[in-house]
């Protein structure tokens, strides 16, 4: 409802009053030519007043996505929000246009991401949008300014309050997609490998996961650094894309033990292992090191095993959790870090300088964010279940523009195509498990009818005694 709806309203007020009153003879008496009071006006004009205020308060809607609770894609819905996000001091409102998609986001819709809050909670650390409003104490960012925004969550919708200190300029020439696909995967992927990694030339690195966001970036910003020779573990279908990317040794981590590929290649083994799985695969980490090796791990993918939370991957991953003696360091000369760019989130000049860097090396034609696809808030459900089974070749990224009615159409009947196949499926298994039941009774019934003979060979053969003593 917009602001221009009231005056309308008010004159549907007043008809309607006028249609309860009795019906009476108008009266001839002149009206008094005496005026009303002041205060009498004023108190008369406020309710006008109020009236028009209150729609246009109630007219500011925004489209949100909402993780309702724990669990499959559809734990995250599309809701529609009321009242324009009230701005505290030093807070900017950015009309968000793309949001990044990251693996964290997977992990907490499963309830595996202690950084974001119980739900219901707007998901999403990363976004492009224009400033459409500033609060008090804010003399960086004006209104008009496009910017990418990290945050901790909440950027999931069209608009979103957010600290000024956490949005940075868009350079000329970038799209809102390739900004929202820039703060996570590249500020993860920098201090990893230049604060933790010290990256030099002429040394030797693997990267898991190379054609996801962090493998990308990782691999590009390997590349700002003379000779560096780079190992990457991806499907086979992705080898081609991401050895033009800068991976000097592609592996397929699906039909090739990833270890004993870096050992033909670097008997001595690596310098930097960037770790995102966890479990089993940091112990294997650890020992690709050389002397004076470093790894850093920062995540836990081996935990993500289908929609939901999987129990027995959680366990598996804990069981098989990395554990080192400090003397087994010191006589490996060997160093282990971890990261987790969450709990930077209050370290605010740490990450705008290495933002301020990145952001250099883009106008520098030197890096560029990947986008493998763009999805409508409608689609979070497709967005999610492509990064999560790992079909993916760079960044997911999500747009605020509306979904066209033609594609809503389009989505629909996928959904109920969606719908119908799952009850087939239903119906079939349903079949298969009562064939296998009547099989079942059939054997049961197989396997009684021999005991029921038995007993009946053992009569027989105590009655052919008896006949032969006759």
């Amino acid at each position: 409802m917009s602001g221009e709806d009231a005056p309308a309203q008010q004159q549907n007020a007043v008809d309607q009053k006028q249609e309860t009153k009795p019906s009476e003879e108008p009266k001839t008496e002149p009206p008094k030519s005496e005026s009303p009071p002041a205060g009498a006006a004023e108190a008369a004009a406020t309710p006008a007043a109020a009236t028009e205020k209150v729609p246009e308060e109630e007219a500011f809607t925004y489209r949100s996505l909402v993780l309702t609770g724990y669990g499959g894609y559809d734990k995250v819905k599309l809701q529609v929000k009321k009242g324009k996000p009230a701005l505290k001091a030093g807070e900017v409102l950015v009309r968000v246009k793309a949001c990044g998609l990251n693996f964290a986001d997977l992990l907490a819709r499963q309830g595996l991401y202690d950084r974001l809050p119980s739900p219901p909670v707007t998901p999403g650390m990363e976004c492009s949008g224009v400033v459409e409003a500033v609060g008090e104490e804010v003399t960086e960012r004006k209104v008009g300014d496009k910017v990418l925004v990290l945050n901790r969550c909440g950027l999931w919708q069209e608009v979103a309050a957010v600290p000024a200190s956490h949005t940075f300029i868009i350079p000329d020439g970038m799209s809102f997609e390739e900004a929202a696909a820039l703060p996570v995967n590249y500020v993860t992927a920098y201090m990893m490998l230049f604060d933790f990694g010290n990256l030099r030339p002429n040394q030797s690195i693997l990267i898991h996961a190379a054609a996801g966001g962090v493998g990308i970036a990782a691999t590009q910003l390997c590349q700002t650094v003379k000779d560096v020779t780079v190992f990457g573990t991806a499907s086979a279908s992705k080898h081609e894309t991401i050895s033009q990317g800068g991976v000097t040794h592609p592996i397929d981590y699906r039909t090739k033990d990833y270890v004993e590929e870096v050992r033909k290649i670097s008997p001595k083994g690596l310098d930097i292992v960037l770790d995102p799985l966890g479990g089993s695969d940091t112990h294997k980490a650890y020992n690709l090191l050389k002397p004076m090796g470093k790894l850093i791990t920062y995540g836990a993918a081996n935990m993500l095993a289908g929609q939901k939370k999987n129990l027995l991957a959680v366990a598996k991953n804990w069981y098989h959790q990395f554990s080192i003696h400090t003397l087994s360091l010191i006589q490996g000369n060997k160093s282990v870090c971890g990261f987790h760019l969450g709990y930077l989130d209050g370290e605010t000049e740490l990450i705008s300088q290495a933002m301020s860097t990145i952001l250099d090396l883009y106008r520098q034609g030197k890096i560029k964010p990947r986008i493998d696809s763009t999805w409508h808030l409608e689609q979070v459900g497709d967005a999610m279940r492509k990064m999560q089974e790992r079909n993916n070749i760079g960044k997911v990224i999500l747009i605020t523009e509306p979904m066209p009615e033609e594609e809503k159409k389009e989505e629909s009947k996928k959904e109920d195509k969606k719908e119908e196949k799952k009850k087939d499926d239903k119906k079939k298994d349903d079949k298969k498990k009562d064939d296998a039941k009547k099989e079942e009774k059939k054997d049961d019934k197989k396997k009684e009818e021999p005991k029921k003979e038995e007993p009946k060979k053992e009569e027989e053969k105590k009655e052919e005694p008896k006949k032969e003593e006759k």
